[in-house]
């Protein structure tokens, strides 16, 4: 019976592939079973089998949660207003009844490969030749992006006042506003006068409701009827389209900023110093738009609005941004605020923030934090895997000092993590130590052990503990490190187990991983069981 297990293994092995196990930064990898439970083998005899039902032991380690919440500048990345990813024209699709189809069809295919004067020509035909119906409006839109694409500015910004006076209902109106401002600015910075009053003016008081603001990725309906007004996200209750006058205030301030910043600072500042609930979004923009001026005056209002903006996500903002102020002001208020914040989000901010400052008290700081048996545990995790970001000799040293110290799982995981991430010889010989010590958890050791095999660790060693190991959890995690190996040695010790091991389970496992190898002499090993 135990020779037809393993024949109905080795099938299994040749015919059910399964992907590498991807490993994503600051993430551990979650390694699933492959589909082998009750396999239904050949009409021969051959039992259904519980195939590898062990293997999903083998993940060792599920998913670090260290950086929620942190994830660098994705949270900024898309402000409406600012100049954001081109966006693609939407799909459309085909409808015999609709007159523009095959117009709109070829306009987005040239705007899509680039070809900008094609494309503009295109649209311009949709809304001069059909200028009832319902893609007018928006086809004026694509147009003046295309021209804008083009450096045709004028042309441009007369095709968005078009669609600004005839269609204002439609689906692109919002996206028009923030293009129109982009125009304006660019123009203004080749000495358009007009240009520059426009940005002045919307830079120093609300714009006006029917300037609306620019969403990620505009789409168009799949149908070419009239579309509903898009809700407008970010407006707060008793604050009617305080958001779309937000956005493009905002893109003018910015415009302003870089023309001007003599000029816009003065602005900025009277809008940070605003503590109404309706403008919180207007701050938050303003914040970015600060952030981007180096000097006295952005470390000034950070640090101010940090510490005294009555709206959380705001202050938020501020103190993330204060990781590009590299000064002793803005690292004494990062330390303040871990040292009394409530505010877990806060709290994240600024240890992020001391994380890109380079200065010895910003790495003493986090270093004392993570070793702090009364800070949050979820927020020494954090610490502890920005120190490992920064690969420092120093931090290497502390983070092995510090396991030793501690009694919560979660926080040695985490420290583990961090000094793999490091790829140094000394942190490598670390890891082993910790997988081979038997007053270890098993747990630890395992996950030890993985990410030793993870960051380049010495195979030769690593092949040798096989048969000094006996934990049976151990000897898993190894064959599953052998298997994620690509070296000639890892498939040969794999084979070895396949040929050798008593355990039959064990020897299930590394045929199951042999077949996953594409390794010509793993093919000749698994005929050879099969043939047994």
């Amino acid at each position: 019976m135990q020779t037809m297990q393993l024949v109905a293994a080795v099938v299994m092995a040749m015919q059910q592939p399964v992907p590498p196990v991807p490993l994503l930064p600051g993430r551990f990898p979650i390694l699933v079973a492959p589909p082998v439970d009750a396999l239904m083998v050949a009409s021969d005899g051959l039992m259904a089998l519980q195939g590898l039902e062990g293997l999903a032991g083998l993940e060792g380690l599920e998913g670090l949660q260290g950086l929620e919440g942190i994830e660098g500048l994705a949270g900024l990345a898309r402000l409406d207003g600012l100049d954001a990813l081109d966006p693609e024209p939407p799909m459309v699709s085909q409808n015999a009844q609709d007159p523009t189809d095959s117009l709109w069809r070829a306009a987005r295919q040239a705007f899509n490969r680039g070809d900008y004067t094609s494309a503009a020509n295109l649209y311009g035909d949709v809304a001069r030749r059909y200028p009832s119906a319902a893609r007018a409006g928006d086809a004026l839109y694509w147009g003046a992006f295309a021209l804008y694409k083009n450096d045709d500015l004028d042309h441009a910004r007369s095709l968005l006042v078009t669609q600004q006076r005839q269609y204002s209902k439609a689906a692109t109106r919002r996206d028009a506003a923030a293009l129109f401002a982009r125009i304006e600015t660019a123009l203004a910075k080749q000495g358009d006068e007009e240009a520059m009053r426009w940005v002045t003016a919307h830079a120093q008081q609300p714009a006006q409701p029917a300037q609306p603001a620019q969403p990620a990725e505009p789409a168009e309906p799949a149908q070419p009827a009239q579309p509903a007004q898009p809700a407008q996200p970010g407006t707060s209750r008793g604050c009617p389209g305080e958001d779309d006058e937000d956005d493009v205030r905002v893109a003018a301030l910015n415009g302003l900023l870089q023309m001007d910043a003599g000029s816009a600072l003065p602005i900025l500042q009277k809008v940070l110093a605003r503590r109404d609930g309706c403008s919180a979004g207007l701050r938050r923009k303003a914040v970015f738009i600060i952030s981007q001026k180096r000097g006295s005056e952005t470390e000034n209002l950070l640090l101010d609005v940090a510490q005294h903006d009555p709206d959380s996500e705001v202050r938020q903002q501020a103190v993330f941004w204060l990781s590009q102020v590299p000064t002793d002001r803005a690292v004494g208020m990062l330390d303040s605020i871990l040292r009394t914040t409530d505010d877990e989000e806060l709290r994240e901010k600024a240890l992020f923030a001391l994380s890109q400052q380079h200065s010895p008290r910003a790495g003493q700081i986090l270093r004392g934090y993570a070793e702090s048996a009364n800070a949050p545990s979820d927020a020494r995790e954090k610490a502890i895997f920005w120190l490992g970001q920064q690969h420092s000799a120093e931090n290497a040293a502390f983070l092995r000092g510090l396991y030793g110290k501690l009694t919560d799982e979660d926080l040695k995981e985490k420290v583990i993590f961090s000094l793999s991430q490091m790829h140094d010889a000394d942190n490598n010989r670390w890891l082993m130590d910790i997988a081979l010590n038997e007053r270890e958890s098993t747990e630890m050791r395992k996950k030890a052990l993985f990410w030793a095999g993870q960051t380049g660790g010495d195979l030769a060693q690593l092949s040798g503990l096989y048969d000094r190991m006996q934990n049976r959890e151990m000897k898993e995690q190894l064959i599953f490190v052998y298997s994620q190996r690509h070296e000639p040695a890892a498939v040969d010790r794999l084979i070895q187990i396949a040929k050798t091991e008593q355990d039959k389970e064990l020897r299930k496992k590394a045929i199951f991983w042999l077949g996953q190898s594409h390794d010509p002499r793993a093919a000749q090993i698994l005929l050879e069981i099969i043939n047994q």
